[in-house]
């Protein structure tokens, strides 16, 4: 069964999951309160939805970075919040 199965996710849940986890500042953390995905079921979905080159690309840039975890991040940084975010439908956590 396949991540997408499991969480019942639709196309436009989908491409929000990809945008969101390539987003250098977007957390795991906000990806799993918003559609249930942990960080694991996050990367398994990224490299189903992906030709294998980008798949490489994007774990290369998501390796160790320190924003991608909120447990790792400053605490002056801040949350932070996409300029479009507001424009974003369904969106369940603004």
């Amino acid at each position: 069964m396949s991540i997408s199965e499991k969480y019942n996710l639709s196309p436009n849940d989908i491409d929000r999951i990809v945008e969101m986890a390539w987003e250098d500042r977007t957390p795991f953390e906000a990806i799993e309160a918003q559609f249930g995905l942990k960080e694991q079921e996050v990367i398994e979905l990224m490299r189903s939805e992906m030709k294998k080159s980008s798949w490489k690309h994007w774990r290369k840039r998501m390796n160790n970075r320190k924003t991608k975890h909120l447990q790792k991040r400053i605490e002056q940084m801040g949350r932070f919040r996409c300029s479009r975010q507001k424009a974003i439908s369904h969106n369940k956590i603004t």
